[in-house]
C-alpha cells in the first residue's frame, strides 16, 4: 500500500475531491466537504473512519489498524503494508459513511 495507491483509489469514488487542508503535504480527501481518508505528511499511513468507536476498537484489537491521535476515536490509522483488499474495504466503508451522512441533495449531486 501507498500513497500513490490511495490517491488513485479515492480519485475513483463519485464526488470525491482532495486537498491539503493543514499544509505540509496531507492528502486529504473529503466528500460533500466532509473528510472520509487523510494521509498524513509524515506518518506513513491512511486515516479512515470506522462505523464508531466500537469498530475501531475491534479493527485495532485485530491488528488491522491503529488509533489515530488526531481524529476522533471512530477514526483508525491503516499503516503502509496493509493488505490491498483490506484497505481498499476500509476507504470505501469510510467514504459510504461519510456519503451517508450527507443531506440527500448533497448525495445526490
Amino acid at each position: 500500500m501507498s500513497r500513490e495507491f490511495v490517491n488513485a483509489l479515492c480519485a475513483t469514488l463519485p464526488g470525491a475531491e482532495v486537498s491539503d487542508p493543514w499544509g505540509g503535504g496531507h492528502d486529504t480527501w473529503k466528500v460533500g466537504g466532509k473528510m472520509f481518508a487523510s494521509i498524513g505528511a509524515v506518518t506513513p499511513a491512511v486515516s479512515v473512519k470506522t462505523a464508531g468507536i466500537e469498530v475501531a476498537d475491534m479493527l485495532v484489537e485485530a491488528g488491522i489498524g491503529q488509533r489515530d491521535k488526531y481524529m476522533h476515536r471512530s477514526w483508525i490509522q491503516l499503516p503502509w503494508g496493509t493488505p490491498e483488499d483490506e484497505l481498499r474495504v476500509r476507504i470505501l466503508e469510510s467514504y459510504r459513511i461519510i456519503r451517508n451522512s450527507l443531506p440527500k441533495k448533497v448525495q445526490a449531486g
